[in-house]
């Protein structure tokens, strides 16, 4: 048996979606799915190596500034070609 979230999906469930999405949904309250833009256009994965010291340093900088990690590197790079 299929669960969600560890619960069991029953067919009572799975009609009771079937019904609610014929009905329709408004488009406009879905939830938007996907990460939020981080410029100017789709980001792009770079894989970079970074020793232990470095990285703990990183995170604690990201964790007192209250940002991501990647949030930080980006930050640092646009410093960096500013």
């Amino acid at each position: 048996m299929e669960t969600i979230r560890g619960e069991p999906v029953t067919d009572q469930d799975i009609q009771d979606w079937s019904d609610e999405a014929e009905r329709g949904y408004d488009v406009e309250q879905l939830r938007r799915r996907g990460r939020r833009p981080v410029g100017d256009g789709p980001g792009q994965v770079v894989p970079v190596r970074i020793d232990a010291t470095l990285l703990a340093a990183l995170s604690d900088r990201a964790e007192r500034d209250h940002v991501s990690r990647s949030e930080a590197i980006r930050a640092a790079i646009r410093s960096y070609v500013g």
